[in-house]
């Protein structure tokens, strides 16, 4: 009889390298001899002189070896992008749409190979990893129909340069490529130092096949800062990430002409007051642990008026014990899987830690579906959902988002203290406010310093039309999404929105 506890760990291997198999089969012009991954620049795929393994943070297993380019490398590879330009832009929109829409063609092709590979790559269970690529997909199908009223009277600026976060690498990164390319640029990304890769050097290849001038390359961040950012070539830099990066990108840029769009952390806070809907609020509560929390949407500071504090935690342990945290390819059910490291996790555990050595209060601590695992897995990346309360104010989960499954409650006695404490991080991406008093709300939304303020519930990034930004230490630069995104990557007379020095 097969011991299917001691096979069940080999076997979820074995899944990851089919899946690398049949990424090879499907693209083999972007690995080498030895089946590592190479750096497709300007149409040429490069050898870099080191590799580094792409682990996933689902059962700690490599998943494939991601090219290490130097700074010399990826400074040429800048200048080699960048002359793909003139000859792009050159063309008639309409005959732009045509290859980007061959390019969608070949990823709805992929579609499913590319879910898969990106769950393995950071974590996603199955359905988030469909959502991610699925958004891409159906986002660039609409600026496809929508672009000529956007982009009349401008003119692309040349090579655009991409550098984002690892959670969200298609409907975000890719998505920002398809756009800015079909605009006119050409483009150029970095691999997320977390992960990613993978996947998104499968898209790379397929957009590559269709002919869009398009690069990918991965090292690390400080290495390839200078070429990315620096580089004269460089007319524009689309940044996802946190503060302390994004601010020194900032630093660089705003004492250029170089157009940016930076989006930055912020503690997104969901202030409660004058309530009682908590059927309603435990329905988001539940909603907002989409991917563990790592989203830079998420919400993790729960500011409540002090009488209502034992209702909304009564709220909170009853929805949040319901959510299964496991293994999210294995295929029993679970909410959300690992977050995107081990040591991301071990971070988290130790400033939890800390903070309950300082007096903090844990008023709920998961666990994880022992069922949703195989036998012997590696679990360093998993942390089931924590709920905090009387935090110091000098600690880091106090002021910072934690990216992660980690919610801070604080209680309040009025109005200017709830407002102050959900304004905490200098600006915020979204923010929200639950009450029954609909003048209140209004009064209370006004005073939130966030991009997206929702009231009775929770906000996002949104889609197509809809714009995103943020207020304060946020962003910096121009806003996106929609004719948004498109203007902050073209010329023309038209002006621009965003959060400037000025």
């Amino acid at each position: 009889m097969l011991d299917t506890e001691r096979v069940g760990e080999p076997l979820r291997h074995l899944e990851s390298r089919i899946l690398l198999a049949e990424a090879r089969r499907a693209v083999p012009e972007a690995f080498d001899s030895q089946g590592r991954l190479l750096s497709p620049v300007a149409g040429k795929w490069v050898q870099p002189p080191a590799w580094f393994n792409a682990v996933s943070p689902i059962d700690g297993s490599v998943l494939a070896e991601l090219p290490l380019l130097g700074a010399a490398q990826v400074a040429t590879g800048v200048e080699q992008a960048a002359a793909e330009f003139a000859p792009w832009a050159a063309r008639r929109l309409d005959d732009r749409a045509r290859v980007v829409a061959e390019a969608v063609v070949l990823l709805h092709a992929h579609r499913d190979l590319l879910v898969r590979i990106l769950a393995w790559d950071i974590g996603k269970t199955l359905p988030t990893a469909s959502n991610d690529v699925d958004r891409c997909l159906a986002g660039i199908a609409w600026y496809l129909e929508q672009m000529d009223r956007m982009i009349d009277g401008r003119k692309p600026l040349g090579l655009v340069s991409n550098i984002a976060s690892w959670n969200y690498p298609f409907s975000v990164l890719l998505l920002n490529v398809l756009v800015q390319s079909l605009a006119g640029n050409s483009v150029i990304a970095k691999i997320p130092t977390q992960g990613g890769g993978v996947s998104l050097t499968l898209a790379f290849a397929l957009l590559r096949r269709a002919g869009l001038p398009v690069s990918l390359v991965g090292g690390r961040g400080r290495d390839l800062s200078e070429a990315l950012v620096g580089h004269p070539r460089i007319a524009g830099v689309a940044f996802i990430g946190g503060r302390a990066n994004g601010g020194e990108v900032h630093r660089r840029l705003r004492e250029t002409d170089k157009r940016y769009a930076l989006e930055m952390e912020g503690v997104n806070a969901y202030a409660i007051t004058h309530f009682t809907d908590w059927d309603g609020l435990g329905e988001q509560i539940r909603k907002g642990f989409d991917f563990g929390k790592q989203r830079c949407t998420a919400y993790t500071r729960w500011v409540v008026e002090k009488s209502l504090v034992p209702k909304f935690v009564r709220t909170y342990v009853d929805t949040v014990s319901a959510l299964r945290v496991g293994n999210p390819v294995l295929g029993a059910h679970v909410d959300f899987g690992p977050l995107i490291s081990p040591s991301k996790a071990e971070e988290l555990r130790a400033l939890i830690a800390e903070a309950a050595k300082q007096g903090t209060q844990v008023l709920h601590q998961g666990m994880l579906a022992e069922d949703a695992f195989t036998a012997r897995q590696e679990r360093g990346a998993y942390l089931p959902p924590v709920l905090l309360f009387g935090i110091p104010r000098d600690s880091e989960l106090y002021l910072r988002e934690p990216f992660g499954p980690v919610d801070i409650l604080v209680s309040v006695d009025s109005e200017e203290e709830l407002l102050r404490e959900a304004n905490v991080s200098n600006g915020a991406l979204v923010a929200s406010v639950a009450t029954d008093d609909p003048e209140l709300a209004r009064r209370i939304a006004k005073r939130l310093h966030a991009f997206k303020v929702g009231i009775n519930a929770l906000r996002s990034r949104g889609d197509r039309e809809e714009s995103f930004g943020g207020r304060g230490g946020s962003w910096a630069g121009a806003f996106v999404g929609g004719t948004h995104l498109v203007r902050a990557f073209t010329d023309g007379p038209h002006p621009m929105e965003g959060n400037w020095p000025a």
